[in-house]
């Protein structure tokens, strides 16, 4: 599988999917004769992986330590299982926080009823 349909197939961009790879957050990706990567699906899956941890606000220095754990072998597991442990927990009070907005955001849009050009600011 060549880059384009990569990107595809885990929601990264081919720009994301080579700056993770010059960041060393790949594993080695083989080229083909001609010269293009090929990606395998073990690829693909530690692309996936990368797109949610960055979706879910991971930063780039958290996820580099986990790839550089996961390179190392099942030596490190338990570090980087603490790391999905505290970001797991990070996401939790993210999502306490944004339940608390919501509901904030929902009392004032009602106290604006129907007739907003009367109602209080």
């Amino acid at each position: 599988m060549r880059i384009a349909e990569a990107a595809k197939a885990c929601g990264l961009s081919a720009h994301t999917i080579r700056f993770y790879e010059k960041s060393g957050m790949l594993p080695e990706i083989e080229r083909g004769a001609d010269g293009h990567r090929r990606f395998t699906p073990r690829l693909i899956e530690w692309l996936t992986l990368l797109y949610w941890l960055r979706e879910t606000g991971m930063s780039l220095k958290q996820m580099r330590r986990f790839t550089i754990l996961a390179k190392a072998g099942d030596a490190d597991i338990e570090e980087r299982r603490q790391i999905l442990l505290d970001h797991a927990a990070t996401l939790k009070a993210k999502r306490a926080t944004l339940e608390k907005c919501e509901s904030i955001l929902a009392i004032k849009i009602a106290s604006y009823g129907t007739n907003t050009k009367e109602d209080a600011p």
